[in-house]
């Protein structure tokens, strides 16, 4: 079946309006409803979604190393990492928290930046993906990107829970700020990636 992109017919499409115009090469061109910047393509897309995806994937290793809150009880300080956090909430009988946890904070971040990563390597070493593949991964992808604050959420209102007790403070850790910065990071390394790439690529293999 051939199909021709918008590309190949000379359009180009606002991605703040969507409204559809005519293409002029080597000509800056803007959205004549919103003013927004066209470009048949997302410049650098690529670059600088490997850029961010490879940030990411480095301030990981910090985030699951270093403390993630610091609880200090009676005077005394038990800092706790992330798996370490979710042990103790096993320990304790928070089964659901603990779940909670441990899927937002690893298993969420991992399988973004590995999806990412095997979309970026399907296109550069020409990994045999179906497009449908690739398109699914995606918006799987994209759809989990929501929920990986929420177990920061989840910290944040044990804290508040446990600082109005008086009982013990809870303090966030090192741990916390690599982890939010890796969450910011998956999210740009997603929204930066041009999907319409995954097009071309086709094109060309056909």
């Amino acid at each position: 079946m051939n199909y021709y992109t918008g590309k190949e017919e000379g359009l180009v499409l606002c991605t703040e309006c969507h409204t559809i115009h005519q293409f002029i090469p080597d000509v800056l061109m803007h959205c004549n409803r919103c003013g927004a910047e066209l470009n048949q393509r997302k410049p650098n897309s690529l670059a600088r979604t490997w850029a961010l995806l490879l940030s990411s994937m480095i301030l990981f290793i910090p985030a699951n190393m270093l403390d993630i809150m610091n609880v200090t009880y009676f005077g005394q300080d038990d800092p706790s990492t992330i798996m370490g956090g979710v042990i103790v909430l096993i320990q304790l009988g928070s089964y659901p928290v603990a779940f909670v946890v441990f899927v937002a904070s690893i298993l969420v971040p991992l399988f973004k930046m590995f999806g990412i990563l095997m979309i970026l390597l399907s296109l550069k070493y020409h990994i045999d993906l179906t497009d449908k593949q690739r398109i699914k991964m995606f918006r799987v992808i994209d759809f989990i990107g929501r929920w990986s604050m929420l177990d920061i959420f989840v910290i944040s209102i044990l804290a508040a829970l446990v600082n109005i007790s008086g009982v013990a403070v809870i303090t966030a850790g090192a741990g916390a700020t690599a982890f939010s910065v890796v969450v910011v990071l998956t999210i740009l390394a997603a929204n930066s990636f041009d999907t319409r790439l995954l097009w071309d690529y086709k094109k060309l293999r056909s």
